[in-house]
């Protein structure tokens, strides 16, 4: 009987590598199969060696902002903050009883603005919501709800975020009637004359804006509201 010789099928496209296993063809001047795969396993360590050591770069640069951010807005002190405010609100609130005492048809407005009127803004992170009210400014404007009076809110936040405005405002508590915030067209321009158009806006909607109430003078000045309540900014350390 014949031997059957078993013979070895050989590819000449692949050759043995330096361990024995057979190695696919490369490129002229490419590196062999096993050194490729090393160097992607350097490269992808090397990534993540970086990607560590910048941790506590970036940890840094957070607890820095975080101080910083800290440091601001201590540099008003909140108890303070909150009598002045307090005393204001004792000024508003017997003059909007007195005004609304008989209105006689007519429709009533106050107008507010947000930021440190309204809201604690600059001693709330801005991270967390609701940004809390500040409340003798919320049971003022629950007071002139309850006698009549629409709450109008009037602010320099860009329309972008008017429905988170609008949810905050709600949530923490205060009757919303109407809410201006600035669109595209009104970033560009002063904001003392956009706030002014709002109230304006508002007046020829048939409300007699009995009261007008905010931080800051570019709230209050061009008319268009019988009276003016001033909170304190301390020479705009509060927006």
């Amino acid at each position: 009987m014949p031997s059957i010789i078993k013979r070895e099928h050989v590819n000449p496209f692949v050759r043995p590598g330096p361990n024995g296993l057979p190695e696919l063809p490369r490129h002229p001047g490419e590196p062999p199969m096993h050194a490729r795969i090393w160097t992607v396993r350097a490269t992808a360590t090397a990534a993540a060696l970086t990607f560590v050591a910048a941790l506590p770069v970036a940890s840094a640069h957070a607890d820095t902002t975080q101080a910083a951010t800290t440091a601001q807005t201590l540099s008003v002190d909140y108890d303070t903050w909150l009598r002045d405010v307090a005393a204001v609100v004792a000024e508003a609130r017997p003059y909007i009883e007195q005004r609304t005492a008989d209105a006689s048809g007519e429709k009533q407005a106050i107008v507010l603005d947000i930021d440190n009127t309204s809201l604690e803004t600059h001693f709330h992170p801005f991270w967390k919501l609701p940004t809390p009210a500040i409340q003798e400014m919320r049971e003022l404007a629950r007071y002139a709800d309850s006698r009549g009076v629409a709450v109008f809110f009037v602010t320099a936040r860009p329309g972008i975020i008017h429905s988170l405005t609008d949810w905050n405002l709600k949530q923490t508590g205060y009757p919303v009637d109407g809410l201006y915030v600035r669109d595209l067209p009104d970033l560009f321009g002063e904001v003392s004359a956009y706030k002014t158009e709002k109230r304006a806006e508002i007046e020829a909607k048939g409300y007699t804006i009995i009261a007008n109430i905010g931080n800051n003078t570019t709230d209050l000045v061009g008319g268009h509201a019988e009276r003016t309540f001033k909170l304190p900014d301390y020479d705009g350390q509060l927006s």
